[in-house]
């Protein structure tokens, strides 16, 4: 018998050991990535009296062949009724429709944060000197900025008037040829980013929080957002954080709170990255710095995500590459970003020793060189297995 996961009074999760956990198989690779990635995370749980119900339900092109629509009402539903979800990679519909499956999961159900932590894992092929250096996790806000999709195409009458409107009000006067974009950065927004970020970082013990913008250009915006979150840990965190300015760098056995502009925050991360550790952001930088992130510890094959919203509970945790459909069916690619959004999904669910163990067989696995082509063909004396087999020699290591 299967059970709900539910949420509390106290804003904590309640999680059987037997919860119904709805997933989206994916486009694409999905087909080969979701089962190698389910034979580990159901032999995890297992180890511990615990049993998984998995229960599929549809987004993407599986969705639109099988019920004519890309992303059912019914799968939002199934979400928002059992909490929390994993989803595979999906493919957006082109010239058409959503402007992204991703984004538009993330925005009806206000999962205000993209949660991605960023780690190296001992063996992995890294174009960087030091990649152990790069812990990190990434706290990206996901409803606003300009991911909120609030613009006019060029040339059009919505453009002219979009120009016409600013230039009546403000006196601004922008080219005729132009698409714009409006970009909302609220304190509501960055506040409940932040909030998270900082909560997290007292949670898991961690060091830093840094606030990553662009405020020496776009001051009421990004600006705004720099201002929020020190003003954030003044009335909320002053007894656990304090912000750089207010300690000359020196926080004593607080957090340390201190900020970064986009541009150099993007360049520190590779020359210093032992000086970042949480990183709260808006969407569009948090985009950018989180597949260059990746990048530096093997690429985002191997990069797990979340989105989450801590208020209501609900969580969907998802593979952060895309479909790759040239490879579908051919039990080849790398299962680990959806695998360890896995861990991270069991994280959340408060299942922290089948994480571990989990975190522990991949490591073995790949410092034992067996890994799929993606990396075997960066490594010397590596064996090349298929994602299925991959899968089974993480299971073989629990």
């Amino acid at each position: 018998m299967a059970d709900k996961i539910s949420m509390q009074s106290d804003g904590t999760l309640a999680v059987p050991d037997n919860p119904i956990i709805p997933f989206i198989e994916g486009d694409g690779t999905g087909v080969d990535i979701w089962p190698a990635a389910k034979l580990v995370l159901d032999a995890a749980a297992a180890k511990y009296g615990r049993t998984i119900a998995w229960r599929e339900v549809l987004a993407g092109e599986k969705a639109f062949n099988e019920t004519g629509d890309w992303l059912p009402q019914a799968t939002i539903d199934s979400f928002g009724e059992y909490l929390i979800g994993i989803k595979g990679p999906l493919t957006t519909p082109i010239g058409g429709g959503f402007r992204s499956l991703n984004v538009a999961i993330r925005q009806i159900m206000d999962l205000y944060v993209c949660l991605r932590p960023v780690r190296w894992f001992t063996g992995v092929p890294s174009p960087v000197k030091e990649p152990h250096l790069v812990d990190m996790v990434i706290f990206r806000e996901n409803t606003e900025d300009i991911y909120a999709g609030l613009e006019v195409e060029s040339g059009t009458p919505e453009a002219r008037k979009m120009m016409d409107l600013l230039y009546d009000a403000f006196g601004w006067q922008i080219r005729a040829d132009s698409g714009i974009g409006v970009k909302p950065v609220s304190k509501t927004g960055s506040q409940r980013l932040q909030r998270a970020a900082l909560e997290y970082a007292v949670r898991r013990n961690r060091n830093r929080v840094h606030w990553v913008h662009k405020g020496n250009i776009m001051k009421f915006t990004e600006g705004a957002f720099q201002k929020w979150g020190y003003e954030l840990v003044r009335e909320e965190f002053s007894d656990v954080a304090v912000g750089w300015d207010d300690c000359g760098g020196d926080p004593g056995d607080k957090i340390l709170v201190q900020d970064a502009i986009a541009d150099i925050a993007l360049q520190q991360v590779l020359t210093r990255p032992a000086e970042f550790d949480v990183i709260a952001t808006m969407n569009l930088n948090g985009d950018y710095i989180s597949d260059a992130l990746a990048a530096q510890v093997g690429g985002i094959g191997i990069a797990p995500g979340a989105n989450i919203n801590y208020v209501t509970g609900h969580g969907v945790f998802e593979a952060t590459h895309g479909t790759a459909p040239k490879y579908a069916g051919q039990d080849k690619v790398n299962p680990s970003s959806v695998l360890l959004s896995g861990v991270m999904m069991f994280e959340h669910l408060g299942w922290q020793d089948s994480a571990d163990d989990i975190i522990a067989a991949v490591e073995s696995t790949i410092a034992g060189k067996v890994v799929t082509y993606d990396f075997a063909r960066l490594m010397d004396g590596a064996t090349e297995v298929k994602c299925s087999e991959f899968a089974s020699a993480i299971v073989d290591r629990l």
